[in-house]
């Protein structure tokens, strides 16, 4: 009993916090990139453009298009190559935080930078 109660306290501040609407998660982010953390490292940056389409890079690495749609109280991604990937996204001081949803951990990212500047995707082999 005593193992499953470190795990509990970790679960516990995101099962309080209350999911932002897909209309409040568009209207915040669409139009904005904004850069993610986890753990006080940047782990990836997207850029929301109109019509619920994103640009996501994780850091240093290519861009990846795709698009995002409502799913419950969860957001969705889904880019060229690969499976859908579900977030609750909720408010956190003047920014969003999301927890992954298809992760037995559930990990945390928290909004650390937001630019209306567009994502940089110079592209793979450019310079060669």
């Amino acid at each position: 009993m005593l193992k499953v109660i470190p795990f509990l306290l970790l679960a516990a501040p995101a099962a309080a916090q209350t999911p932002v609407t897909p209309e409040e998660f568009e209207g915040y982010a669409t139009g904005r990139t904004l850069s993610y953390a986890a753990g006080g490292q940047v782990f990836g940056t997207e850029q929301y453009l109109p019509n619920r389409r994103v640009v996501w890079a994780f850091e240093g690495e290519d861009c990846q298009y795709g698009r995002w749609y409502p799913e419950d109280d969860q957001i969705c991604f889904a880019y060229e190559d690969g499976e859908p990937q579900c977030w609750t996204f909720w408010k956190k001081g003047t920014g969003l935080a999301a927890r992954y949803m298809n992760d037995a951990v559930g990990m945390e990212l928290s909004e650390v930078n937001r630019s209306s500047a567009p994502l940089n995707c110079p592209g793979p082999d450019v310079g060669v």
